[in-house]
């Protein structure tokens, strides 16, 4: 499994199709042909392209506006990539980006890193991963 790290990754991916939902997150998916296909620009000669290396890409996208605290957000990522790990067979080789679309209630989840946040979001990300495979 390799993690996207650019901004233009993570917008190719954004582009593709949005394949599930939950209540908090959402499941983005590209192609990796259709992505390197697409990014090769007219002034460079040998511009590298977005995948290099054909494989499973998985990014998490936690913005400040839904996880104000960077522990949060750090944590919530975590979760993600632990989870996506687990289901790397399920999923064909492309690129996928987990994005958090909605914050998790203050009320609720006191604690900036609890062990309750945790394992909430590790439950509901194994719903979007489940929901989200391609059927076999």
């Amino acid at each position: 499994m390799q993690r996207l790290q650019t901004r233009p990754q993570f917008q190719a991916v954004l582009a593709g199709a949005t394949v599930a939902r939950t209540k908090h997150f959402a499941l983005h998916r590209n192609a990796l042909d259709a992505m390197n296909a697409q990014t090769v620009p007219a002034k460079t000669h040998a511009a590298p392209e977005l995948f290099p290396v054909r494989d499973t890409w998985v990014g998490a996208m936690v913005p400040k506006r839904w996880a104000k605290r960077a522990v949060t957000r750090n944590a919530i990522k975590r979760q993600i990539y632990t989870v996506s790990a687990d289901f790397l067979p399920l999923y064909p080789q492309a690129a996928w980006v987990v994005r958090l679309r909605r914050d998790f209630s203050r009320k609720e989840f006191t604690s900036a890193s609890s062990e309750a946040l945790k394992q909430a979001v590790r439950s509901e990300v194994t719903a979007l991963m489940q929901a989200g495979a391609p059927a076999a």
